[in-house]
């Protein structure tokens, strides 16, 4: 029995992910196909123009919209915000700041000083225990 090296392939969607682009916004031959792992390190490496152009001006996936904005993709879902957005729609976002992006902010914020403050707790307990 011989076994053959096939190249690994991921679906679109999973490679969209990756890359952190709207799949729908992607041309259709990407959309179509699959993609290899080589094919998705070449995009990173040396994106072509409709990558560059969608990671500039969007539409971006809810979790690119959240990181732009300081929130949760949790916290974009209580903003009534579910489809994907526009660089420049996140842009007006920003200097609106409407009062549940506000919210969502400091939410966020206190998230993060919660987190760093578990974390420098458990690394003072393992200094203790050495």
């Amino acid at each position: 029995m011989t076994s053959h090296q096939s190249a690994q392939t991921m679906k679109p969607a999973t490679a969209a992910k990756k890359l952190g682009v709207y799949l729908e916004a992607t041309p259709a031959e990407f959309r179509e196909g699959m993609v290899s792992r080589t094919e998705l390190n070449a995009l990173q490496t040396d994106p072509p123009e409709w990558l560059t152009e969608l990671r500039r001006n969007g539409p971006h996936p809810r979790p690119v919209v959240a990181a732009k904005l300081g929130i949760s993709i949790s916290g974009l879902a209580r903003g009534g915000v579910t489809e994907p957005l526009t660089t420049e729609q996140i842009d007006a976002l920003k200097r609106d700041e409407p009062e549940w992006l506000r919210k969502e902010r400091a939410t966020q914020a206190e998230v993060r000083k919660e987190t760093a403050r578990i974390k420098a707790r458990e690394a003072e307990r393992a200094g203790q225990d050495h």
